[in-house]
């Protein structure tokens, strides 16, 4: 089995689990991504305005659930976490669609995005609409 090495680290204003919204779009506020510069040279063709998918390690998420209530509600069913989007997983891999605010050197300002200052970042990719 390979392991995942980060290629960067997300600075956000979120410091707490609970200060997370469940989606970008609740709240979210803008990030910082540092790329490390082993990988800067990766990074330079992105761009302002260029859509990305950030692909992050959910650091403090518990790696054990299987079955989650969706969105924290009491009333809801168990339902298996791979048909939600709870970031208790047993892989706690994150997925976030951003928008690059400004690029210098090896740190990208992207919009919205819903994750804890600190988050290893393990991959970016270009988002490609249909």
């Amino acid at each position: 089995m390979h392991s995942i090495n980060p290629i960067g680290i997300i600075h956000s204003e979120l410091k707490r689990l609970e200060d997370c919204p469940k989606q970008e779009n609740e709240g979210a506020p803008a990030a910082t991504v540092e790329i490390y510069p082993a990988f800067a040279e990766a990074a330079k063709d992105i761009k302002p305005g260029d859509r990305i998918i950030l692909l992050t390690w959910l650091h403090q998420s518990k790696r054990d659930t299987m079955v989650t209530r969706p969105r924290d509600n009491k009333n809801a069913k168990l339902t298996g976490v791979f048909s939600t989007r709870s970031p208790d997983r047993p892989n706690p891999i994150g997925l976030h669609i951003s928008v690059v605010h400004s690029v210098k050197d090896n740190i990208l300002k992207v919009a919205e995005i819903e994750v804890l200052d600190g988050t290893p970042v393990i991959d970016i990719k270009p988002y490609l609409e249909r």
